[in-house]
């Protein structure tokens, strides 16, 4: 789920980025990634991180162990997929994740109602021989887990560089003119890209430069009213006294003499 977290050290160890370990977190043993020094900078860019310590540096040893563990998470998750059946639960399976210390495998699925999982986990321990935590996750998240490659051909944001999912609205959609059709506008998720709120904040702050649609101004060529606005470009369309329509720039309104009530 590529938590962030802020872990110590033991001793004099140091780390640099990209350097993968081996950690201890709340969760148990887990393999992971060293990106940077935990700055006040760093620090402020991160809500409720976990917090452990750095064991050492990921050793041959240990990836042969990873890629054990790992080789076992298909069948294990068959076996999930059976005992849920077995038990007639209403919940998805989406993916497992077997920790790199064995002590914990966590389930992740999806439900629309409240599911009662004991005797669930009760016999997943018994069969697979692990502690079992049970994690319900949202359509976003499965994306998150499974998704490769969104529409753009570059590999999906949310399983990249984002560590947590900014909200998205239809509101963003329309203020940056995008296609409001849904299948070109949506994710892997079926959610709004998450894309749409990278450029929103720079498209709602230009949009203040510029009078409202529906607005009468004065240009150096006379009156005319605001028919559309062309944000990035700061251009305006506007309908003339003479009932022309002409694309004008920003620049060229002297006033704002009424504003669309």
């Amino acid at each position: 789920m590529r938590t962030l977290g802020v872990l110590s050290t033991r001793g004099g160890d140091r780390y640099v980025r990209g350097n993968e370990v081996v950690a201890r977190t709340n969760r148990g043993l887990e393999v992971g990634s060293i990106l940077c020094e935990a700055t006040p900078q760093a620090l402020s860019a991160i809500k409720d991180p976990t917090h452990g310590q750095v064991l050492r540096l990921l050793t041959a040893e240990d990836v042969n162990e990873h890629s054990h563990i790992q080789s076992r998470e298909p069948t294990e998750f068959e076996t999930c997929k059976r005992v849920v059946k077995e038990l007639g639960l209403d919940m998805e399976l989406v993916e497992i994740e077997h920790l790199f210390g064995g002590e914990r495998i966590v389930v992740y699925y999806l439900a629309e109602q409240r599911v009662d999982f004991r005797e669930l986990v009760k016999t997943l321990a018994a069969e697979l021989q692990t502690r079992i935590e049970m994690r319900q996750i949202g359509v976003r998240d499965e994306a998150k887990l499974l998704a490769d490659y969104g529409d753009c051909g570059k590999p999906v944001c949310c399983n990249t560089h984002l560590s947590k999912m900014p909200p998205v609205s239809m509101k963003m959609a329309k203020l940056q003119k995008a296609t409001l059709d849904p299948t070109k506008i949506s994710g892997r998720c079926g959610r709004l890209k998450c894309c749409l709120r990278y450029e929103y904040d720079t498209y709602a702050e230009l949009q203040k430069e510029l009078p409202p649609v529906g607005a009468d101004v004065v240009t150096a060529n006379g009156r005319a009213r605001i028919l559309n606005q062309e944000i990035l470009t700061q251009q305006l369309l506007v309908s003339t006294e003479d009932n022309r329509r002409v694309l004008i720039d920003a620049s060229e309104v002297l006033s704002v003499i009424k504003k669309k009530r």
